[in-house]
Protein backbone atom coordinates (compact mmCIF):
# COMPACT_ATOMS: atom_id res chain seq x y z
CA UNK A 1 0.00 0.00 0.00
CA UNK A 2 1.22 3.75 -1.11
CA UNK A 3 2.33 5.92 1.75
CA UNK A 4 2.26 8.93 -0.39
CA UNK A 5 -0.92 10.92 1.07
CA UNK A 6 -2.05 7.95 2.94
CA UNK A 7 -3.30 9.07 6.68
CA UNK A 8 -1.43 7.08 9.03
CA UNK A 9 -1.89 6.53 12.67
CA UNK A 10 0.60 5.71 15.09
CA UNK A 11 0.44 5.23 18.25
CA UNK A 12 3.49 5.86 21.11
CA UNK A 13 5.27 8.21 18.61
CA UNK A 14 6.98 10.48 20.58
CA UNK A 15 9.94 8.32 21.37
CA UNK A 16 11.74 4.88 20.34
CA UNK A 17 10.35 3.34 17.09
CA UNK A 18 7.46 5.25 16.87
CA UNK A 19 9.20 8.83 16.51
CA UNK A 20 11.15 7.05 14.35
CA UNK A 21 8.66 5.97 11.98
CA UNK A 22 6.68 9.07 12.59
CA UNK A 23 9.95 10.68 10.91
CA UNK A 24 10.11 7.95 8.37
CA UNK A 25 6.24 8.28 7.19
CA UNK A 26 7.40 12.29 7.16
CA UNK A 27 9.77 11.74 4.64
CA UNK A 28 7.39 9.14 2.15
CA UNK A 29 4.75 12.78 2.61
CA UNK A 30 2.27 10.52 4.54
CA UNK A 31 -0.73 12.65 6.49
CA UNK A 32 0.53 11.81 10.09
CA UNK A 33 -2.34 11.47 13.24
CA UNK A 34 0.26 10.92 16.78
CA UNK A 35 -0.91 9.47 19.91
CA UNK A 36 1.54 10.46 22.20
CA UNK A 37 0.68 11.31 26.19
CA UNK A 38 2.64 14.44 26.74
CA UNK A 39 3.37 16.63 23.47
CA UNK A 40 6.57 17.84 22.34
CA UNK A 41 6.17 20.62 20.79
CA UNK A 42 9.32 20.44 18.43
CA UNK A 43 8.00 16.95 17.36
CA UNK A 44 5.40 18.52 14.29
CA UNK A 45 7.74 21.43 13.43
CA UNK A 46 10.82 18.72 12.99
CA UNK A 47 8.04 16.24 10.58
CA UNK A 48 6.86 19.44 8.68
CA UNK A 49 10.39 19.97 7.94
CA UNK A 50 10.55 16.59 6.85
CA UNK A 51 7.93 16.94 4.51
CA UNK A 52 4.62 15.50 6.47
CA UNK A 53 1.77 16.32 3.97
CA UNK A 54 0.11 17.08 7.62
CA UNK A 55 0.58 15.93 11.24
CA UNK A 56 -2.20 16.22 14.09
CA UNK A 57 -1.28 15.02 17.56
CA UNK A 58 -3.70 13.24 20.15
CA UNK A 59 -3.49 13.43 23.88
CA UNK A 60 -4.36 9.85 24.36
CA UNK A 61 -3.48 7.76 27.41
CA UNK A 62 -3.99 4.07 25.96
CA UNK A 63 -4.26 3.16 29.36
CA UNK A 64 -7.45 3.61 29.80
CA UNK A 65 -9.78 2.68 28.32
CA UNK A 66 -12.18 5.29 28.41
CA UNK A 67 -9.47 7.77 26.46
CA UNK A 68 -10.27 5.36 23.84
CA UNK A 69 -13.95 5.20 23.86
CA UNK A 70 -14.07 8.95 23.96
CA UNK A 71 -11.03 9.50 21.12
CA UNK A 72 -12.62 7.12 18.96
CA UNK A 73 -15.56 9.44 17.27
CA UNK A 74 -13.50 12.09 16.61
CA UNK A 75 -10.46 9.74 15.57
CA UNK A 76 -13.10 7.82 12.69
CA UNK A 77 -14.07 10.94 11.12
CA UNK A 78 -10.41 10.95 9.97
CA UNK A 79 -10.36 8.05 7.79
CA UNK A 80 -7.25 6.59 8.59
CA UNK A 81 -5.88 4.76 5.63
CA UNK A 82 -2.35 3.24 7.71
CA UNK A 83 -3.31 2.26 11.28
CA UNK A 84 -0.02 1.28 13.10
CA UNK A 85 -0.48 -0.17 16.67
CA UNK A 86 2.98 0.46 17.70
CA UNK A 87 2.45 1.73 21.75
CA UNK A 88 3.95 -0.76 24.46
CA UNK A 89 5.22 -1.36 27.73
CA UNK A 90 7.60 -4.12 28.95
CA UNK A 91 7.25 -6.29 32.21
CA UNK A 92 9.58 -8.73 33.32
CA UNK A 93 11.67 -10.67 36.03
CA UNK A 94 10.68 -13.73 37.51
CA UNK A 95 6.56 -13.87 37.59
CA UNK A 96 6.23 -14.18 41.16
CA UNK A 97 8.12 -10.83 41.43
CA UNK A 98 6.49 -8.60 39.04
CA UNK A 99 4.15 -6.31 39.97
CA UNK A 100 0.26 -7.13 38.79
CA UNK A 101 -0.61 -3.63 38.55
CA UNK A 102 2.39 -3.28 35.73
CA UNK A 103 1.06 -6.74 34.45
CA UNK A 104 -2.42 -5.51 33.93
CA UNK A 105 -1.42 -2.07 32.29
CA UNK A 106 0.80 -3.87 29.78
CA UNK A 107 -1.54 -5.76 29.09
CA UNK A 108 -3.69 -3.16 28.33
CA UNK A 109 -1.60 -1.02 25.81
CA UNK A 110 -0.13 -4.01 24.37
CA UNK A 111 -3.37 -5.91 23.68
CA UNK A 112 -6.39 -4.68 24.71
CA UNK A 113 -5.46 -1.02 23.19
CA UNK A 114 -4.44 -2.28 19.95
CA UNK A 115 -7.97 -4.74 19.37
CA UNK A 116 -9.60 -1.44 20.86
CA UNK A 117 -8.26 0.78 17.94
CA UNK A 118 -8.71 -1.98 15.44
CA UNK A 119 -12.38 -2.20 16.33
CA UNK A 120 -13.06 0.57 16.10
CA UNK A 121 -10.91 1.79 12.77
CA UNK A 122 -11.80 -1.11 10.67
CA UNK A 123 -15.31 -0.73 9.56
CA UNK A 124 -14.29 2.39 8.09
CA UNK A 125 -11.82 0.93 5.96
CA UNK A 126 -13.64 -2.13 4.87
CA UNK A 127 -16.69 0.47 4.09
CA UNK A 128 -13.89 2.32 1.54
CA UNK A 129 -12.45 -1.26 0.76
CA UNK A 130 -9.00 0.30 1.18
CA UNK A 131 -6.76 0.33 4.40
CA UNK A 132 -4.04 -1.37 6.03
CA UNK A 133 -3.14 -2.74 9.58
CA UNK A 134 0.09 -2.48 10.94
CA UNK A 135 0.61 -4.44 15.10
CA UNK A 136 3.53 -4.34 16.79
CA UNK A 137 4.60 -8.26 17.85
CA UNK A 138 7.92 -8.97 19.05
CA UNK A 139 10.63 -12.18 18.67
CA UNK A 140 9.23 -13.10 22.26
CA UNK A 141 5.83 -14.06 21.05
CA UNK A 142 7.98 -17.19 19.56
CA UNK A 143 11.31 -17.30 21.82
CA UNK A 144 9.88 -18.07 24.55
CA UNK A 145 13.06 -16.67 27.02
CA UNK A 146 12.32 -17.12 31.20
CA UNK A 147 11.73 -13.84 32.77
CA UNK A 148 9.54 -12.80 29.68
CA UNK A 149 6.50 -14.63 30.51
CA UNK A 150 3.83 -11.98 30.75
CA UNK A 151 5.25 -9.49 28.49
CA UNK A 152 6.05 -12.99 26.07
CA UNK A 153 1.94 -13.72 26.54
CA UNK A 154 0.90 -9.97 25.86
CA UNK A 155 3.00 -10.26 22.23
CA UNK A 156 1.81 -14.18 21.44
CA UNK A 157 -1.73 -12.70 21.57
CA UNK A 158 -1.19 -9.97 19.11
CA UNK A 159 0.32 -12.55 16.85
CA UNK A 160 -2.95 -14.90 16.72
CA UNK A 161 -4.97 -11.32 16.53
CA UNK A 162 -3.22 -10.92 13.44
CA UNK A 163 -2.54 -14.10 11.68
CA UNK A 164 -6.35 -14.74 12.36
CA UNK A 165 -7.69 -11.07 11.05
CA UNK A 166 -5.53 -11.22 7.72
CA UNK A 167 -7.37 -14.07 6.70
CA UNK A 168 -10.76 -12.50 7.98
CA UNK A 169 -9.88 -9.81 5.47
CA UNK A 170 -8.91 -11.74 2.48
CA UNK A 171 -10.64 -10.21 -0.16
CA UNK A 172 -11.90 -7.07 1.32
CA UNK A 173 -9.30 -4.16 0.40
CA UNK A 174 -7.94 -4.26 3.84
CA UNK A 175 -5.08 -5.88 4.52
CA UNK A 176 -2.69 -6.61 7.77
CA UNK A 177 0.90 -6.31 8.52
CA UNK A 178 2.67 -8.26 12.10
CA UNK A 179 5.74 -6.93 13.06
CA UNK A 180 7.91 -9.63 14.80
CA UNK A 181 10.17 -7.02 16.10
CA UNK A 182 13.92 -8.40 17.22
CA UNK A 183 15.59 -6.13 19.62
CA UNK A 184 15.76 -2.19 18.88
CA UNK A 185 18.37 0.35 20.51
CA UNK A 186 15.55 2.24 22.43
CA UNK A 187 14.85 3.27 26.39
CA UNK A 188 12.39 -0.21 26.20
CA UNK A 189 15.56 -1.76 24.69
CA UNK A 190 17.64 -0.97 27.54
CA UNK A 191 15.23 -1.68 30.64
CA UNK A 192 14.95 -5.64 29.70
CA UNK A 193 18.39 -5.60 31.11
CA UNK A 194 16.98 -3.99 34.50
CA UNK A 195 14.28 -6.51 34.51
CA UNK A 196 15.66 -9.80 33.75
CA UNK A 197 19.36 -9.51 33.95
CA UNK A 198 18.89 -10.99 37.61
CA UNK A 199 18.24 -13.97 35.83
CA UNK A 200 19.08 -14.17 32.72
CA UNK A 201 22.06 -13.56 30.53
CA UNK A 202 20.23 -11.26 28.08
CA UNK A 203 21.12 -11.25 24.34
CA UNK A 204 22.60 -8.30 23.31
CA UNK A 205 21.85 -8.17 19.12
CA UNK A 206 20.03 -5.23 18.65
CA UNK A 207 19.56 -2.40 15.63
CA UNK A 208 18.74 1.11 14.92
CA UNK A 209 15.14 2.43 15.73
CA UNK A 210 15.43 4.79 11.96
CA UNK A 211 17.12 1.51 10.09
CA UNK A 212 13.44 -0.81 11.69
CA UNK A 213 11.30 2.04 10.40
CA UNK A 214 12.83 2.05 7.34
CA UNK A 215 12.42 -1.64 7.08
CA UNK A 216 8.71 -1.39 8.13
CA UNK A 217 7.62 1.41 5.60
CA UNK A 218 9.13 -0.40 2.86
CA UNK A 219 7.13 -3.68 3.84
CA UNK A 220 3.86 -1.56 4.35
CA UNK A 221 4.63 -0.82 0.71
CA UNK A 222 5.87 -3.87 -0.81
CA UNK A 223 2.33 -5.59 1.13
CA UNK A 224 4.11 -7.97 2.95
CA UNK A 225 2.19 -9.85 5.86
CA UNK A 226 4.64 -10.37 8.05
CA UNK A 227 8.19 -8.58 8.39
CA UNK A 228 10.38 -11.60 9.99
CA UNK A 229 14.16 -10.38 11.70
CA UNK A 230 16.77 -11.08 10.17
CA UNK A 231 20.83 -11.90 11.31
CA UNK A 232 21.42 -14.30 14.16
CA UNK A 233 17.83 -13.20 15.86
CA UNK A 234 16.60 -14.42 12.61
CA UNK A 235 18.23 -17.80 13.25
CA UNK A 236 17.37 -17.83 16.57
CA UNK A 237 13.30 -17.41 15.49
CA UNK A 238 13.67 -20.21 13.06
CA UNK A 239 15.16 -22.80 15.64
CA UNK A 240 12.40 -21.61 17.90
CA UNK A 241 9.47 -22.44 15.22
CA UNK A 242 10.89 -25.47 14.60
CA UNK A 243 13.12 -26.90 17.04
CA UNK A 244 11.21 -25.72 19.96
CA UNK A 245 13.50 -28.10 22.55
CA UNK A 246 17.05 -26.76 21.16
CA UNK A 247 15.83 -23.32 21.63
CA UNK A 248 14.60 -24.23 25.32
CA UNK A 249 18.09 -25.98 25.82
CA UNK A 250 19.67 -22.56 24.69
CA UNK A 251 17.60 -20.65 26.46
CA UNK A 252 17.80 -22.64 29.92
CA UNK A 253 21.38 -22.50 29.73
CA UNK A 254 21.01 -18.68 29.79
CA UNK A 255 19.01 -18.82 33.33
CA UNK A 256 19.57 -18.80 36.77
CA UNK A 257 17.53 -18.43 39.85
Amino acid sequence: MKILNSKILITGSNRGIGLALAKEMAQRKAHLHLQMRSEDPHISKELLTLEASSVKIWLIYLSKRQHIDQWLPDLQKENIDILINNAGQLTGGLIENQNIDEIYSMFQVNVNALVHLTHGLLPGMLKRKKGKIVNHSSVSAIMHFPCASTYAASKAAVLAFTDCLQIELQGTGVSTLCLITPGIQTRMFNEIEKKYGDNLEVPKDSISPEDYAIQIADAIEDDLVTLNPSGATGIGLTVAKHLPWLFRRAASSRFHR
